[in-house]
């Protein structure tokens, strides 16, 4: 019996293990487009909240799911349940679900289901069929209106439909949650800004609650909900997608970021930039805080994560307030992780390998949100605010200076003696890994582009060298530092004097991907290392 019993086990094991086999041969393309998601759990201690918190946390989930159905709309002109059941198996839902439609937002919005051709670079803000001449040549004062659809009357047309007139019924079900929410909050400032949330909600007009927003000091949640960031737009750049993230504030790592508020207006005076284009205000209030994400709906959940919040995006809060710059800290921890310690190991020079550590990812994430903050927001040229100026290349225009900002404070921060025991280095080599990381987000990401134009940049300056052999790079410090410094100094000046053209340039010389880099990504990706990350998350995950 007991021959018998292993001979049943080991033909059992073959027959096992010839499966495995002819699994792995057959594996569906979609699933390992999937499982280069790393798949995470997003969770927090919830157990410094009250009962009423947490029944606070549920409604504000229910918001969240609602803003998940308006960016399915913001993104894509078909009815989602309907998209999703025609596709042929549960591996390509599930992707569909990660890109929020038929295009991969890593391949430069590749379809990657039959039937779909380009995507329209205005998403569903817009007519399928517009152009920008169109767009352009459109005598409408208001067209760059945020919180607005544009389509056509019955004569063809363009006109303009305010969001909370297009999604009523949504965003009547999202503001009484947000009104019941209130009532529940325990904390002043955040029960104000849930009640104002949604009076903006339901008129787009989004200033009181913002500013509201930046006056809240002592809420342990945050929830960032509405229609915010304007990276689906990449006709125009202008239309606001939806988005919710609820936050649970870090106590301990949020104290330890008070320090730096005080000496923003002393960073902003020693950027390495022409005097005119640093006389803006930098407002000493830092709104430095460190949070645990519990969720992300909508656009901020599509494709790539966000792992840093910089808001609002209203320039007249900034000149008001300034800005919060919120750390998503287990997300970053899970991208650090899963995704930026194992490029390092393939793409860095081993000699530089012990340079990557979290808190150097953790500081050049934080001060990019900073960054954001400094610099000028307004032209010299007399062409209006920044963003205005720079149209579609604002975005990644932006993102490149952040990026860059955050790199430059954590090197004038160590300078001026605020991280005593600091090795720059660190940072510069943690960036370095961090640009294959990104990059890998795809040219039609603002941060990809970014990532882009900056890697060729400084390729060109010599900041790093590749052994062509091992196809590892090695940062040269004093290069690097130069190249950062000149950088900082093209990018204020571009903005500065809102000079478009040369944006448009910029975008198309450098931020295209070389042969050799497309390699080295490809080895990336061979090697199994997850794009980024996809979650378990809702009530049921945290326990409510």
């Amino acid at each position: 019996m007991q021959t018998r019993t292993l001979f049943i086990a080991a033909a059992a094991s073959l027959a096992m293990l010839w499966s495995c086999s002819e699994t792995t041969k057959t594996k569906n393309p979609m699933q390992e487009k999937v499982d280069q998601f790393a798949l995470v759990d997003l969770k927090s201690d919830l157990s410094h909240l009250t009962v009423n918190q947490k029944q606070m946390l549920v409604k504000l989930i229910e918001v969240g799911e609602i803003m998940e159905d308006l960016f399915w709309k913001d993104a894509f002109n078909k009815d989602r349940e309907t998209f999703l059941a025609s596709l042929p198996d549960e591996a390509t839902r599930q992707f569909a679900r990660i890109m929020y439609g038929p295009w991969n937002r890593m391949e430069a919005n590749k379809p990657f289901v039959d039937g779909y051709g380009k995507k329209p670079a205005g998403a569903n803000y817009y007519p399928a069929d517009i152009t920008l001449e169109e767009f352009e040549a459109w005598e409408e004062p208001n067209k760059l209106d945020w919180y607005s659809l544009v389509r056509r009357d019955e004569q063809g047309k363009l006109i303009m439909i305010p969001y909370h007139v297009a999604y009523k019924e949504e965003i009547t079900r999202a503001a009484t949650l947000l009104r019941e929410a209130s009532e529940m909050a325990e904390d002043e400032g955040f029960k104000k800004y849930l009640s104002l949330r949604a009076e903006a909600l339901e008129t787009d007009d989004y200033l009181a609650s913002d500013m509201a927003w930046m006056d809240m000091k002592t809420n342990k949640i945050d929830f960032v909900v509405g229609p915010i960031e304007s990276y689906e737009d990449q006709l125009v750049g202008a239309r606001a997608a939806h988005s919710a993230q609820i936050l649970i504030k870090d106590l301990e790592w949020s104290a330890k970021l008070d320090r730096f508020g005080e000496l923003l207006p002393k960073l902003q005076a020693s950027l390495p930039c022409d005097d005119k284009y640093k006389q803006e205000k930098a407002h000493a209030v830092a709104n430095m805080y460190v949070y645990d994400v519990v969720l992300y709906r909508g656009d901020c959940n599509a494709g790539s994560k966000n792992i840093a919040i910089n808001l609002p995006n209203d320039p007249r809060v900034h000149a008001a307030k300034g800005s919060r710059k919120l750390q998503l800290k287990n997300a970053m921890q899970a991208k650090f992780d899963k995704i930026l310690l194992p490029i390092s190991d393939l793409v860095i020079d081993p000699s530089q390998r012990k340079h990557v550590k979290f808190d150097a990812f953790f500081e050049n994430v934080m001060f990019h949100e900073v960054g954001h903050g400094l610099g000028i927001k307004e032209t010299i040229s007399g062409k209006g605010t920044v963003r205005d100026a720079m149209k579609d290349t604002y975005s990644s225009i932006e993102e490149n200076k952040a990026d860059l900002m955050g790199l430059f404070m954590v090197a004038k921060l160590t300078e001026m003696g605020e991280y005593p025991d600091k090795d720059i280095m660190d940072n510069y080599v943690t960036f370095m890994a961090g640009l294959f990381r990104s990059i890998r987000f795809g040219a039609t990401s603002a941060h990809g582009v970014a990532n882009l134009m900056r890697f060729n940049y400084f390729a060109e300056l010599g900041a790093f060298t590749r052994d062509e052999k091992a196809g590892t790079y090695k940062v040269n410090f004093d290069k690097m530092t130069l190249a950062l410094n000149n950088l900082i100094n093209e990018t204020l000046t571009i903005q500065g004097e809102g000079d478009y053209e040369t944006a448009k340039k910029w975008i198309e010389e450098r931020g295209i991907m070389t042969e050799e880099l497309k390699n080295d990504l490809a080895r990336i990706n061979s090697a199994g290392i997850p794009v980024d990350i996809q979650f378990n998350q809702g009530a049921k995950v945290l326990g409510l």
